[in-house]
């Protein structure tokens, strides 16, 4: 949504979300492509380790109100928001995918238009060398 800022995806990421998105004919999933097709892709073991890939777990805020929630990012297969785990297909889930620490990025969710930043990375499957094909 927010054209000018910049995303990375690693290839493994990218090579996994193409058939869930093909799977899900939603507005969502069409956003989230559009975004994939926009972004960098660099191999997985190149990611920076400050930017958000599938199966991170964040902190981020809603920057209109300051608060601020810890989720991981999922396959929707293992999406359970009581835990904390939100779905890549999911409006925050989406907008989130690919961020950098600190970066900000307006979204649409079901209640308008967001304003979201990466307020801590505190784990990354890649930086943590637990990333498998």
């Amino acid at each position: 949504m927010d054209d000018d800022i910049k995303i990375i995806v690693t290839d493994v990421d990218l090579e996994r979300l193409q058939p869930v998105i093909e799977q899900s004919d939603t507005p969502l999933a069409e956003a989230l492509d559009a975004e994939l097709r926009r972004a960098t892709v660099v191999p997985q073991r190149d990611v920076p380790p400050d930017v958000v890939t599938m199966n991170s777990e964040l902190v981020y805020e809603d920057v209109a109100t300051g608060v601020q929630r810890v989720v991981r990012l999922v396959y929707p297969k293992d999406a359970d928001a009581t835990a904390g785990k939100i779905s890549v297909l999911a409006p925050i889930g989406a907008a989130l995918l690919g961020l950098h620490v600190g970066q900000e990025i307006e979204w649409r969710v079901p209640s308008g238009v967001k304003r979201i930043r990466v307020a801590e990375l505190r784990y990354q499957p890649e930086a943590a060398g637990h990333a498998h094909r």
